[in-house]
């Protein structure tokens, strides 16, 4: 499974190059974020991947959900897909935009890819492994190397959204005693924890599960959390709360190795 959902982000990845290469024209859905050819595109080419592979397997995909196609997964195994996370970023002409895929069983983020096309990069995680991958220029897997979350630093380096920041995130980052913190797109800030080279990625405001999932089974394989503020792991599924759209993520934070914690 793995393997097609590698091989689907990088078709994916080809095609939002292409469109990245040429220049999006944008448009914007009912809840005002953005949306390009490269989001529809990209979707469209990974969904087709992952119904010829497994056929039974309900896809929860972004831009599907937002045009109101959104298929039961009440009691079942389901997939996450986000064609282009960071599309502000894509937007912009920045090179921190990636494609997400995971399998989530049981409410939890078991298997998943994050492929940064520009950036020539990918990172896989699933079975307690994760790796980073190095990608060519003509999308073929060049190097793999297993990548490990390393012990959490008393004077942690962090990362934050570079396009979603917030007052409560900056509070969270001041307390937390930070030796450095570095902005980035994505979710490239769970794969930096996942190898070793960050600690600490706080998130205070929405997201949605297809933002997270992949990133979150990378750091998740590499030895890293994403805990609720209450310190619970964060989990996937959330759907029929009064309070909270279907699929809204709560606050949370992601951590490096911290043994003996969730």
């Amino acid at each position: 499974m793995l393997a097609t959902f590698e091989k689907a982000a990088l078709l994916a990845g080809k095609a939002i190059l292409d469109v990245y290469r040429a220049g999006p024209s944008t448009s914007y859905k009912a809840d005002k974020s953005p949306v390009t050819e490269a989001d529809e595109r990209a979707e469209e080419i990974i969904l087709a991947e992952l119904a010829y592979a497994f056929p039974d397997i309900p896809v929860i995909a972004e831009e599907s959900v937002a045009m109101g196609r959104i298929p039961s997964i009440e009691g079942r195994s389901f997939i996450l897909v986000d064609p282009l996370d960071g599309t502000k970023e894509f937007i912009n002409d920045r090179e921190d935009f990636t494609v997400n895929i995971a399998l989530i069983e049981n409410g939890a983020p078991i298997l998943g890819v994050v492929y940064a096309p520009a950036l020539k990069v990918a990172y896989l995680g699933g079975g307690g492994r994760a790796e980073k991958l190095v990608i060519d220029d003509e999308f073929a897997v060049t190097n793999r190397v297993p990548v490990v979350a390393r012990p959490v630093e008393a004077r942690p380096i962090c990362v934050a959204s570079r396009s979603h920041n917030s007052a409560e995130t900056e509070a969270f980052l001041e307390k937390s005693g930070a030796a450095d913190i570095r902005s980035i797109g994505s979710s490239l800030k769970f794969c930096l924890l996942a190898e070793g080279v960050a600690d600490l990625y706080p998130r205070f405001g929405r997201t949605m599960e297809w933002d997270t999932a992949a990133g979150d089974s990378v750091l998740r394989a590499a030895g890293g959390s994403t805990v609720t503020l209450g310190g619970a792991p964060l989990t996937y599924g959330k759907t029929g709360r009064a309070d909270m759209l279907d699929f809204a993520n709560p606050d949370f934070i992601a951590w490096g190795s911290r043994p003996g914690k969730p």
